[in-house]
């Protein structure tokens, strides 16, 4: 009969207990119950097997053979002695001399001889081949540590001559290629983190559970393992024995606990069946092993390191970050069959080419780029924290499932540009601004990749306008990202529309357009029909300056600019128009002005803003001096297309219209536009015979307001209803 237990004491977080269910379910599959499955469920793991809860522990307490673990490579192994010290004193320092000979031993070599002297049928594999290790080692005359070219030896002679089922180990703990020895982040530099050796903790914590003589557990090594299967409650962990960088909450440390500091405190099940369950995720790791061009590996599931997506990280972190890793969570049973071809095969694309780091990760999980059946992905950055120390600190847990936002991403992708930027942002040369812009991005687009909140879609378009802005001003970062922003579909303006005030007024002014003069090339100085820099471009005059002040200069700008082009009609052709509802809600300074101007400089990256084409409009009546005003802001196709115009009549700008709102002298400007309407033949009321008041109205923000385009059927309706029926 199949049992179903709840293993509390596994859950995704942290690294350790993640890696301890996979610990479990490989040793029960391989030594007591083959058809075992286990699944995530809860926050915890659901072992499947003919094993109930004490058959569990008996098979752990009295069957469980331990996978002989063993690195001769490093110095901390166990097999290699100190130099020991002669009676001889040191005149220069007072110390005693080294003898020259090494046999002074150390709690790594006495554990080594501690497993070589016991009896215990569980410790069988493990003496063979330690005493194999030692003869190896003997004949090749290594008396300590071997070093460069020498451990390259140690590494060759121990995969032509070890067993099979010894290679599962090495090939997680690294990778010997021709010219270079690589190291897996999940078990630090071949199965060492600095000065702790995890092959040597793992003998010691196997003598602390199992009598190195005959191998029995007692009541001690019941209740941990209790503790560790079932998150009991238990008390005599062990203190100062390490746990690296697998479970941070327990390796103590400053602010660990009350006080100043605390000793580290761990359970001798949960480091044992932590290693146990590494070589199952690194599994056939040598077939994964490749070098790309940034020189980073590929390995399952693993990655360089994002700074973005999580508040426990930032970019600073990525330089000393060793990778990240993103651990696959399923919720339905698999065997351990199937769990090494999941990690064996464990691959994640973006379009057809593999994830580099945590950013594509994520966008190839909201594309479903990732192995079928996993529910979501616990994700790990192995992080260096207090002092040189690297511990495996979470950034987030993210569920598989399409997200059509996302795609999105992909147009960023043209040109290499997104690739470009990023690269050039983790240069030491890039300037401060652009790193934080690029961060910001990245956090935003991870944001993307798991929602498709609107406005984490304008923030997206607000961060690119900036960064192009930031780009044309640095020589490095144009010389570095060679391109512009690569022009974008109108899917963004969709998918970024909250219905705000703000986004239509953005939408109306960014959509402006005339022959050879969209509206990009006044936030950013790029070539009209190019995806190329204009280094001699004069029309890029967006500044840091208010919303108002930056219209006026544009308008000025743009009206010369389409003079020297010698356009014949004005230069404001538009497709998608704001309410006059949005415009009556500019005028009266209700509107977030700096939010429209970073949303237009984002918006006039896409190739075109289309019409309106949904919503009810809200029929606003806008102040007379607007309406009189307006149609010399608006385009004389349009005039005459709405009856306003006869087909044979144009009404041109008048620059003294807008020097006279730069100067906030509104009814002068009112006063020449009703005159020069009347000179058009614009058959307006006889009474009053008069142009309206503009009393209280600024100038500026007046001109502003002209310069953003209504939507075609409001326009139409205002205009007509200036004219005498």
């Amino acid at each position: 009969m199949i049992q179903n237990i709840l293993l509390n004491g596994c859950a995704p977080t942290p690294l350790a207990h993640y890696l301890k269910a996979l610990g479990i379910l490989r040793l029960v599959a391989e030594q007591k119950d083959p058809d075992a499955t286990g699944c995530w469920r809860n926050e915890g793991f659901v072992l499947n097997s003919v094993l109930d809860e004490e058959a569990l522990l008996q098979f752990f307490l009295e069957e469980y053979r331990p996978t002989p673990i063993i690195a001769p490579w490093n110095g901390g192994s166990g097999f290699y002695y100190q130099e020991s010290k002669s009676k001889a004193i040191d005149p220069a320092t007072g110390k005693k001399q080294k003898s020259g000979i090494r046999s002074q031993p150390t709690e790594a070599t006495r554990t080594v001889e501690a497993l070589l002297n016991s009896e215990a049928p569980r410790f069988a594999e493990y003496r063979q081949l330690l005493e194999q290790s030692r003869q190896m080692l003997t004949q090749s005359g290594f008396q300590e540590s071997p070093k460069n070219e020498d451990k390259n030896t140690v590494l060759q002679l121990i995969r032509n001559s070890f067993p099979d089922s010894f290679l599962v180990w090495l090939d997680a703990a690294l990778l010997i290629s021709q010219d270079k020895t690589f190291f897996p982040p999940l078990l630090g530099t071949g199965g060492n983190d600095g000065n702790l050796d995890f092959t040597n903790n793992f003998m010691q914590r196997q003598l602390q559970l199992f009598d190195a003589k005959n191998g029995t557990a007692d009541q001690a090594a019941r209740l941990w393992l209790l503790s560790a299967l079932f998150e009991l409650p238990t008390s005599h962990l062990q203190k100062d024995a390490a746990i690296g960088q697998f479970s941070p909450g327990n390796a103590g440390g400053p602010n660990a606990t009350v006080g100043f500091e605390s000793k580290s405190l761990i359970n001798p099940w949960d480091f044992v069946l932590m290693l146990e369950g590494s070589l199952l995720l690194a599994a056939n790791a040598t077939r994964r092993f490749q070098q790309d061009n940034a020189g980073s590996l590929s390995y399952p599931f693993t990655v360089r390191n994002t700074g973005g997506g999580s508040g426990s990280s930032k970019q600073t972190d990525e330089s000393n970050a060793r990778a990240e890793i993103w651990l696959p969570l399923w919720h339905n049973p698999a065997s351990l069959a199937e769990l090494k071809v999941l990690f064996y095969e464990g691959r994640a694309t973006v379009g057809r080419r593999p994830a580099k780091d945590g950013l594509d990760f994520a966008r190839a999980v909201a594309a479903l780029g990732v192995d079928r059946g996993i529910g979501e992905f616990q994700r790990y950055g192995f992080m260096m924290r207090s002092g040189k120390a690297y511990l495996a600190t979470p950034m987030g847990r993210i569920q598989t499932r399409h997200n059509p936002s996302a795609d999105l991403i992909n147009e960023l992708d043209k040109t290499r540009f997104l690739e470009n930027l990023r690269g050039f942002a983790r240069k030491v040369e890039a300037p401060g601004r652009i790193v934080s812009l690029v961060h910001q991005l990245e956090s935003r687009l991870f944001e993307l990749t798991r929602s498709d909140n609107r406005k984490t879609v304008q923030d997206i378009l607000i961060l690119l306008g900036r960064i192009q802005h930031a780009l044309s001003i640095s020589a490095k970062g144009r010389e570095a990202v060679r391109r512009p922003v690569p022009l974008l579909s109108t899917a963004w303006q969709i998918k970024a529309d909250d219905g705000s005030v703000e986004f239509r007024l953005a939408c109306a002014l960014a959509g402006l357009s005339a022959t050879d003069l969209p509206m990009r090339v006044h936030f950013a100085p790029v070539k009209v029909n190019e995806s190329a820099w204009d280094e001699h471009s004069r029309l890029a005059v967006w500044g840091e300056g208010s919303f108002e002040s930056n219209m006026t200069t544009l308008l000025r700008t743009r009206l010369l600019a389409a003079e020297r082009l010698q356009h014949k009609d004005k230069p404001f052709n538009f497709g998608f128009g704001a309410d006059c509802s949005d415009i009556a809600c500019f005028l009266e300074a209700a509107a977030d002005d700096q939010r429209i101007g970073e949303l237009a400089q984002g918006l006039a990256l896409l190739k075109g803003i289309p019409r309106n084409l949904t919503g009810q409009h809200q029929q606003t009546v806008l102040p007379g001096a607007y309406v009189v005003l307006k149609p010399f802001f608006t385009t004389d196709e349009v005039l005459q297309k709405i009856g306003f115009l006869p087909t044979d009549c144009k009404l041109p700008f008048r620059t003294e219209i807008l020097a006279s709102l730069a100067a906030n002298q509104t009814d002068k400007a009112v006063k020449l536009a009703w005159d020069k309407l009347k000179q058009a033949g614009v058959a307006l009321p006889e009474f009053p015979n008069q142009p309206p008041s503009a009393l209280g109205m600024n100038g500026q923000r007046l001109l502003a307001a002209l310069v953003i385009p209504i939507e075609f059927g409001q326009l139409a309706k205002m205009l007509r209803g200036i004219k005498r029926q």
